[in-house]
């Protein structure tokens, strides 16, 4: 596992993050997306919040980590037949929240967000890292069927990297 290429991903992210927000205008944020039913803002709200579940799941992983892998394949099961559900709850959450976080509080949540990662991956043992669980597949397409903590630090990137593609914003210079 290579420490450095995951922080050196969460700080590209983060900081395309802010050179997106940043660089769009109202009518670009309001602009239909590629591929999904959100507007550029709401995805946008999607993207971060790629990053801020991570927090959550590092503790289902601290949790599953510990017990006999059939508990948390289990658990990912029931996930898994909950995707409909899942499915809904991830689009309003993101259309409401797109609407009412600001652009300019999704930058700080998007920094503070990153800079805890950053803090957590330094913290992590190569233990804890090497640590995993099953996740529900269904649920996203860079779910795997199991993984580990560090599967997961790299997971919100792939995540954002998919979503940016989806974006209508004018490319902003690097």
């Amino acid at each position: 596992m290579d420490r450095q290429a995951l922080h050196e991903e969460l700080e590209r992210a983060r900081e395309d993050f802010r050179r997106l927000v940043e660089s769009a205008d109202r009518a670009d944020l309001l602009r239909a997306t590629n591929g999904t039913r959100w507007n550029n803002r709401q995805l946008l709200f999607h993207m971060l919040l790629g990053y801020l579940i991570i927090r959550a799941l590092r503790r289902l992983v601290w949790v599953f980590g510990r017990l006999p892998q059939g508990a948390s394949r289990g658990y990912s099961r029931l996930l898994n037949a909950a995707t409909g559900p899942f499915d809904q709850v991830n689009f309003l959450g993101s259309y409401a929240a797109g609407r009412t976080v600001s652009p300019e509080r999704m930058v700080v949540m998007f920094d503070h967000v990153v800079a805890k990662l950053h803090q957590r991956l330094d913290a992590e043992s190569d233990a804890d890292l090497a640590r995993g669980m099953h996740y529900p597949t269904r649920w996203d397409p860079y779910f795997k069927d199991y993984m580990t903590l560090a599967d997961l630090y790299h997971f919100p990137t792939q995540h954002y990297d998919f979503h940016r593609r989806q974006l209508t914003l004018t490319d902003p210079p690097r």
